[in-house]
């Protein structure tokens, strides 16, 4: 079968506002951005993380969704980002307004993770590479 994972795409209130704290927070640049600023992506590895803005996502989705939203419990869902100082990625994160959730742990196999939300309440985990490597 010829199907690859290509695009996680996150529904949001305000696409450049996000992408700027992806951007500030998390160190990604931006890949794109629609002239009508409902649509954007950002150079985040082989797999493309985007944001279209809530009315984008309801012409998509008549039936509607559920909206993720900072002042509630998140979704069940992450999106997770390997990197080698994940309390230096968490402070940066916490200083450009996202949310700690789970403080620096070091779990049984080795692994440091910490979890955090964006500014539209979606988890984050930061957590080093499984085995040690990059």
């Amino acid at each position: 079968m010829d199907i690859q994972y290509a695009y996680t795409i996150l529904y949001v209130k305000d696409v450049p506002q996000t992408m700027v704290f992806y951007q500030n927070a998390l160190g990604f640049e931006q890949k794109f951005i629609t002239p009508e600023q409902d649509y954007g992506e950002i150079v985040s590895g082989a797999t493309t993380i985007a944001f279209a803005n809530l009315e984008l996502a309801t012409s998509n989705l008549k039936d509607g969704f559920v909206t993720s939203r900072l002042e509630q419990k998140p979704f069940g869902i992450e999106l997770a980002f390997t990197t080698s100082d994940v309390q230096k990625a968490v402070d940066r994160a916490v200083e450009h307004g996202a949310v700690l959730l789970s403080a620096l742990q070091t779990k049984p196999w080795g692994q440091d993770v910490a979890y955090i939300r964006d500014l539209n309440g979606f988890i984050i985990e930061l957590c080093t590479p499984m085995g040690g490597g990059e």
